[in-house]
C-alpha cells in the first residue's frame, strides 16, 4: 500500500476531554459534527456570495445587474480586469496552497480516496478568497467548485479537531461537499447525492444520516440570512405533447457531444498552458486572464458567473444564433481561465453552456413545430441538467438539483431522459467524467488503485501449492494420457532425472493429438509436448503480476521455482487460490478497518479481547525489528498476528499513530498496535 506522508498523520494522545468526546462511537456524536459542518459550510457559501459581489462591485460597478454593469463597463477594463484577477490570485495558488487550483472537486475526491479525508484547514479560506478574486474580476468560472471544496475543507478541519480517522473522517469531508451544494443551490437532496455518487463514489456508503443531517443544516442556515432563494428564474414547466419527448432525447444527444466537446478542450488548454506557455506558473493565470478579457469585448456575457445569462436563456429571451454561438465561447473562455492555473468551478460553466445550448435547440424545434413542443426555456432549463451530467457523469445528482429547483415533478421525465442518454453518449466517447479524467491525467485511478494494490500486497508465498504432479520427460504417449485422465490437476509438471523443470503439461494442450494415440505412443514422450515457453514464477512476486502473466499466457496456474534454481520447482500457484486469498484480505481490510477505529477511537492503553481467546493489543516494538520495515519483518507469517497501526513517541511525548503500509519503518520507541489469538501476543510480548 502507498505510505501516508507524516502529514497525514494524527496524534491521539493526551488529548482533552472535549476532545475524549470523539471515543465514543455513537451515532449521535457523529450527527452533532454533520450539524456543526453544516452550520459552518452554510456560513462559509454566504460569506463566498458576499464577497464575489463586493469585489465584483470596483470593476462592474452599477446600479443593475451585474451583466448591465458589465455591458456599461468601459471596453477597457473588461479586457483587463480579468488578467489583473489572474495576476492576484496566481502567487495566492502558487505560494500557500497549490491544491486550490481548478474546481476543486478532482482534489476532494484524491483526499477521500488516498488521504483518509485529510486537508489542510487553510484551502477552505485561500479557496474562498481566491474564487471570489476570480469571479469578482470577470474570470469564466463557476462557484459551486470552490464551495465543494471549501465545505469539504471545513468538514475535514473539524474533523481532525475532534480527532476522528478512518471512514469516519470520510464521512465528515463528504458532509462538507454535500452541505456546500445544498447552500449553494437551496439544494439539499443535490447535495447528498452529489457528495456520495461523486465524492464517495459509493451509493452502498454506510454512513449516510450524517451527510443528510449535514446538508439539511447548511440549507438552512442560507435560508436564515438569505431567504429561500432561487438560484434561477424557473418558469412554469409543461410537457406540451407526448412526441416531445422524443426532441429531449436528440437533446440529450446533443448535450453528450457538447459535454465531450467542453472536457477536451479544456484538458487541451491545460496542456497548452502546463507544457507550451513558458513562463512563471503564477503568471500564467493572468495571461489566461486577459484571453478571457478579450473575448468579453464581443461577448461580454461569459464574464463572471453568467447567471444573468443563464435566466434570460431559460426565460427564452436569447436569439438562437447568439445562444449557439455563446455555447463554444464559454467553453473556450473556461478552459482558458482554469487551464492556466486559477481557480473555480466547473459546475457554473457547465449550466451555462447547457442553458445555452437547450435555448438554441428549443428556439429552432419552437419555431418548425409550435404546437406540439415547449418554450425554448424549458429546453434551456432541462439542457442545464443535461450538461451537468455529461460532464460529471452523476445523472441522479443533475437530475435532482433541476428538480429541486423547479419543484415540478412534470419535468422529472424529460429531465431523466436527456440526462441518461447525455451520460451514454458522454461516456461513449469517453471513460472518465471531466474530474476524474484530471486524476487520471496525475496517475490516480480512484476505481481501481485500491483492488490493485491490495493484490500487489499478495506474494506468491502466501498462496503456493507445494502440492503438485510432476511426470518424467521420457514418459510415452499413452502412459502420459493415462496419467492426465486419472488425475485432477490441470497442468503437470515435466521433469528430467535430475528432477530440473521441462515444461509443462496440460490435457488441453494435446487434445490434438488424442485420435492418434496408438499411433504415436511409441513415437512421442512428453518432452516432445511439454510447453516450455510457461512462465517460471517466484516466491517474492506479487499477485497481480502473476494474474497479468496469467491473462497474458492464459493459464489457470504457473509452476513457482526457488530464486537460486530456477530449474528446481517448488510448488504452483493457481488463479482460484489467488483470488480466494484476495476476497480474505478484502475481509481483513473490513474487520482490520473496524477495529482499528475501535481502538483508537479508544485511545485504549490496555487489551481489548474481542472474542474467545482473540484480543487487540500494544507491544513495544521488540528490539530485533528496530530499522527494520513491516515488510521485511513479515510479522504476519511469522508471529501470526496482524499490525493494525504503529505509535511512533514524538520529541514532546505526545504519540503518533500510523495507520502502516509495508514499507513503514519500526523506530526505538515504537508501539505496535496487534490483533490475533492471545497466545501468540504473548509471545511476541517476550521478546520485547
Amino acid at each position: 500500500m502507498e505510505k501516508r506522508p507524516k502529514r497525514f498523520y494524527h496524534k491521539v494522545a493526551n488529548q482533552g476531554n472535549l476532545l475524549g468526546l470523539t471515543r465514543s462511537s455513537s451515532n449521535s456524536y457523529m450527527l452533532f459534527l454533520a450539524i456543526l459542518i453544516g452550520i459552518c459550510a452554510g456560513f462559509g457559501a454566504i460569506g463566498l456570495r458576499a464577497l464575489i459581489k463586493y469585489i465584483s462591485s470596483f470593476p462592474f460597478s452599477g446600479a443593475g445587474s451585474l451583466l448591465e454593469n458589465i455591458y456599461l463597463t468601459p471596453w477597457y477594463i473588461k479586457l483587463t480586469a480579468p488578467a489583473i484577477g489572474g495576476l492576484i490570485v496566481g502567487p495566492i495558488i502558487y505560494i500557500f496552497a497549490s491544491e486550490i487550483k481548478g474546481s476543486g472537486v478532482p482534489d476532494v475526491m484524491r483526499s477521500v480516496m488516498l488521504q483518509g479525508g485529510y486537508m489542510r484547514p487553510r484551502v477552505a479560506i485561500l479557496k474562498a478568497l481566491a474564487t471570489a478574486i476570480t469571479l469578482g474580476s470577470g474570470g469564466s468560472v463557476g462557484r459551486e467548485g470552490p464551495i465543494i471544496q471549501i465545505g469539504a475543507s471545513l468538514g475535514s478541519t473539524i474533523g481532525q479537531f475532534f480527532g476522528i480517522i478512518g471512514t469516519r473522517m470520510n464521512t465528515l469531508v463528504a458532509c462538507g461537499a454535500a452541505a456546500g451544494i445544498a447552500a449553494a443551490f437551496n439544494a439539499p437532496l443535490a447535495g447528498v447525492l452529489f457528495s456520495i455518487e461523486i465524492i464517495l463514489l459509493d451509493f452502498a456508503f454506510a454512513q449516510f444520516s450524517p451527510i443528510v443531517i449535514s446538508a439539511v443544516t447548511a440549507t438552512f442556515i442560507s435560508h436564515q440570512f438569505e431567504g429561500n432563494f432561487a438560484a434561477f428564474q424557473v418558469p412554469i414547466y409543461n410537457l406540451i405533447h407526448p412526441a416531445e419527448l422524443l426532441f429531449y432525447g436528440i437533446l440529450g444527444v446533443l448535450c453528450g457531444v457538447v459535454s465531450f466537446i467542453f472536457t477536451k478542450w479544456f484538458y487541451f488548454f491545460d496542456y497548452v498552458f502546463t507544457s507550451k506557455v513558458k513562463i512563471k506558473p503564477y503568471l500564467k493565470p493572468a495571461l489566461g486572464g486577459f484571453f478571457v478579457g478579450v473575448l468579453s469585448l464581443a461577448y461580454p456575457q461569459i464574464l463572471g458567473l453568467g447567471y444573468d445569462s443563464i435566466n434570460e436563456a431559460i426565460q427564452g429571451n436569447i436569439f438562437w444564433p447568439i445562444a449557439l454561438t455563446l455555447v463554444f465561447v464559454k467553453i473556450v473562455a473556461t478552459s482558458f481561465s482554469l487551464g492556466s492555473g486559477s481557480t473555480g468551478g466547473i459546475f457554473g460553466p457547465s449550466l451555462f453552456i447547457g442553458a445555452m445550448l437547450g435555448c438554441f435547440f428549443g428556439s429552432f424545434i419552437h419555431g418548425y413545430l409550435p404546437g406540439i413542443t415547449a418554450s425554448p426555456g424549458a429546453y434551456a432549463l432541462v439542457a442545464m441538467s443535461g450538461l451537468v451530467a455529461g460532464t460529471t457523469r452523476a445523472p441522479i445528482t443533475a437530475i435532482v438539483i433541476v428538480f429541486e429547483l423547479t419543484n415540478d415533478y412534470h419535468v422529472i421525465l424529460p429531465l431523466m431522459i436527456t440526462c441518461i442518454i447525455s451520460t451514454i453518449i458522454s461516456s461513449g466517447f469517453s471513460s472518465e467524467s471531466i474530474y476524474t479524467l484530471r486524476l487520471i491525467n496525475q496517475n490516480i485511478s480512484l476505481k481501481k488503485n485500491k483492488e490493485i494494490n491490495l493484490m500487489k500486497s499478495i506474494f506468491v508465498r502466501d498462496v503456493i501449492s507445494t502440492s503438485f504432479l510432476t511426470i518424467n520427460e521420457k514418459m510415452n504417449f499413452n502412459q502420459l494420457i493415462r496419467f492426465l485422465t486419472l488425475n485432477k490437476d490441470p497442468y503437470v509438471i515435466v521433469t528430467n532425472e535430475k528432477d530440473e523443470y521441462g515444461g509443462i503439461i496440460s490435457l488441453n494442450s494435446i487434445k490434438e493429438f488424442l485420435f492418434e494415440s496408438e499411433e504415436l505412443k511409441d513415437l512421442i514422450i512428453a518432452k516432445d509436448v511439454a510447453d516450455r515457453n510457461v512462465k517460471i514464477v517466484y516466491p517474492d512476486d506479487n499477485c497481480q503480476k502473476i494474474l497479468d502473466i496469467m491473462a497474458r499466457q492464459k493459464l489457470f496456474g504457473l509452476p513457482v521455482a526457488e530464486k537460486q534454481n530456477p530449474k528446481k520447482i517448488i510448488g504452483m500457484v493457481w488463479q482460484s487460490e489467488i483470488l480466494d486469498a484476495y476476497h480474505e484480505e478484502i475481509e481483513r481490510e473490513i474487520v482490520n478497518s473496524t477495529l482499528t477505529k475501535k481502538l483508537q477511537l479508544l485511545s485504549a492503553t490496555r487489551d481489548v479481547h474481542i472474542m474467545e481467546g482473540i484480543s487487540i493489543s500494544e507491544v513495544s516494538a521488540p528490539k530485533i525489528f528496530y530499522r527494520k520495515t513491516l515488510k521485511n519483518l513479515d510479522i504476519r507469517a511469522k508471529y501470526g498476528v496482524h499490525v493494525l497501526s504503529i505509535k511512533h513517541k514524538l520529541s514532546d511525548g505526545e504519540l503518533m499513530s500510523v495507520l502502516p503500509g509495508p514499507d513503514e519503518v519500526i523506530k526505538n520507541n515504537s508501539i505496535l498496535v496487534v490483533a490475533g489469538e492471545i497466545k501468540k501476543i504473548n509471545i511476541l510480548k517476550t521478546l520485547s
